[in-house]
């Protein structure tokens, strides 16, 4: 039973990725670990300063000596952190949106993209680029952020973040894909393909396929 410590900066994002490791991969052993105090501080730089990249390492590292077989991380805007933590550690690490892009430009070269998280929108948007380079495929990613919708899905208003989010889609609807940018916004999944007919794709089930591939070859 392989385990896997997932490293979470908001507590939202827990219940997505949890049910998708529910549905897709039951056999393993999940852990979660939370420091909402990582989002909070994130949220307060323009960048991403050497002090919170010290400290995310520090905290992957953490659930690497609870004996971890991988490790998930579910929040999106601390890429670069998350890259030293690759280099840091001898097991698989696995950015949360990876498999997503992937997924995403196999559909066309237009996506979209929709967030609500201003702060992971620029670390997204390197990682997307950078991965279309490695890819050899050409694509473009355009964002729309929902700036008020995170704060009702923090204060418990699910049905309010999942409109907020939708009523902006058909702004990306001429798009090849449309990706949810992070695992808490997941849950707005149903309500975009009901105002679009392009492909809408979410992190949390494609991360889980993609950890189970790195663990088991």
């Amino acid at each position: 039973m392989p385990r896997i410590v997932l490293l979470h900066a908001t507590p939202v994002a827990m219940q997505p990725i949890q049910s998708a490791f529910a549905e897709r991969w039951p056999e393993a052993e999940i852990v979660n670990l939370l420091d909402d105090g990582l989002s909070i501080d994130r949220a307060r730089e323009t960048d991403l300063s050497e002090a919170m990249i010290e400290r995310f390492v520090a905290f992957g590292t953490y659930g690497y000596r609870m004996g971890a077989d991988g490790i998930l991380v579910t929040c999106s805007a601390f890429g670069p952190a998350i890259d030293r933590l690759i280099d840091a550690l001898p097991i698989p690490v696995l950015k949360p949106n990876e498999a997503m892009f992937q997924a995403a430009i196999a559909r066309g070269g237009r996506v979209g993209m929709l967030a609500t998280f201003g702060p992971s929108v620029g670390t997204m948007t390197d990682e997307f680029e950078e991965f279309v380079a490695r890819s050899g495929r050409p694509a473009s990613l355009n964002t729309v952020l929902v700036a008020d919708a995170i704060a009702l899905l923090k204060g418990g208003d699910v049905e309010s973040h999942n409109r907020l989010v939708a009523a902006r889609a058909p702004e990306l609807g001429e798009h090849d894909a449309i990706m949810l940018a992070h695992f808490s916004t997941s849950r707005a999944a149903e309500a975009v393909r009901a105002v679009v007919t392009v492909p809408v794709l979410t992190a949390p089930h494609a991360a889980v396929d993609r950890m189970r591939e790195m663990i088991e070859g």
